[in-house]
């Protein structure tokens, strides 16, 4: 059997100085502790299940041994255990570096014979009312399929289970694996597009019918989720098209050839939907921003009356106040006990004072009612 080359980890992701990393090294305590990385793990002969490998290096003997097709599903697994796969099937360092980081964007890259797919499965979370994307590394090669998922979505027990019910599609080979894979993430995202669906109409009903002013930070919130799915979603579109576009030159299955096109098909609804979602959202932040200024010019015209029928009170009571003053200034005057005020020896003073207050009080009514101060 032909020595196969050895894998080149990326600089930054090389072990230490004096480690050695290989197929049969013994797990270290931290890895002892955590959870079985290789969660399903099995050998497919013409579609059906032959062998269920414990390990990873006997996957790869019978693998060898029977000619089948090799399903491996590994969940967060350790850089030992992706290397190990990568040296066995000779994956090329890049689509390794990626896996063991994580955090990419979905994308398919080919190296050689070999595909490589990231896929971002989502979930909706009812009790939190928020979206939940995980990470899903896809290896698809002659003879065998890995699967690295990241989170707990997508459900590839269920996948694995159907294909085993249907020995005539999982006879087709390792692209009927990626197919089902592909249709049970695009399935899992119907959900999550009704349950953004159904935020967007609470959120309607919030901001015609209660005018809560925290509808604002809930659109912000769901508009960021919204944008999310969408780079989750569009991303498949170009996907699709590129295994579409591999269809002649591999050969692939007239009938995967058809379940793939299904699957892009509801792929494209569901970033639709998204483009939809997005524009409603936009749509409501504007139409809660006019209904904000609305409450606000309300207010200030509430304000500007309330001020106007202030003012028109404090001109009231000044002008009377003003109208008073005069007899009392009068008053004051005459009050005063002073010798020498030649009016108080005068025969009609007391009749004249009385007239000037009623005169001086007059003109200041009549000049304040001109004035419609009164």
């Amino acid at each position: 059997m032909p020595i196969r080359p050895t894998l080149r980890l990326p600089r930054r992701l090389a072990p230490p100085v004096g480690a050695v990393v290989h197929p049969g090294a013994s797990p270290t305590a931290a890895e002892e502790s955590r959870q079985p990385s290789l969660v399903d793990n099995a050998i497919y002969v013409d579609g059906v299940r032959t062998g269920n490998p414990a390990s990873l290096e006997e996957t790869y003997e019978l693998l060898r041994e029977r000619r089948g097709t090799a399903w491996i599903g590994m969940y967060r697994p350790t850089v030992a255990e992706i290397t190990s796969v990568a040296q066995e099937f000779d994956l090329h360092p890049l689509a390794v570096e990626d896996a063991i980081l994580a955090h990419q964007r979905p994308k398919l890259e080919r190296y050689g014979e070999i595909l490589f797919i990231v896929l971002r499965p989502a979930r909706y979370l009812e009790a939190e009312e928020r979206v939940e994307f995980g990470e899903l590394h896809v290896f698809v090669g002659p003879s065998f399929v890995v699967t690295v998922r990241q989170a707990e979505s997508p459900d590839l027990a269920a996948v694995r289970q159907r294909l085993e019910s249907n020995p005539g599609l999982l006879g087709c080979g390792p692209e009927a694996i990626l197919y089902a894979i592909l249709d049970q993430v695009v399935d899992e995202y119907e959900p999550v597009a009704a349950g953004l669906e159904n935020d967007i109409d609470e959120i309607e009903d919030q901001l015609f019918n209660t005018g809560d002013d925290a509808v604002s930070r809930r659109i912000y919130d769901l508009s960021r989720e919204v944008i999310e799915f969408q780079r989750t979603t569009r991303p498949l579109l170009g996907i699709l098209e590129a295994l579409k576009g591999g269809f002649d030159k591999y050969g692939v299955d007239v009938e995967l050839q058809r379940n793939l096109r299904d699957v892009a098909d509801h792929a494209i609804r569901l970033v639709e939907r998204a483009d939809g979602f997005r524009a409603l959202l936009q749509n409501a932040l504007t139409v809660h921003a006019t209904l904000v200024g609305q409450r606000q010019n309300d207010e200030m015209r509430h304000l500007s009356e309330s001020s106007l029928a202030q003012s028109e009170e404090v001109k009231r009571i000044s002008s009377w106040a003003a109208i008073l003053f005069a007899p009392t200034l009068v008053g004051t005057v005459y009050g005063m006990n002073f010798e020498h005020m030649p009016e108080l020896d005068w025969r009609y003073g007391y009749p004249l004072a009385l007239v000037a207050m009623l005169a001086v009080g007059a003109v200041l009514y009549l000049i304040f009612r001109r004035r419609r101060w009164l």
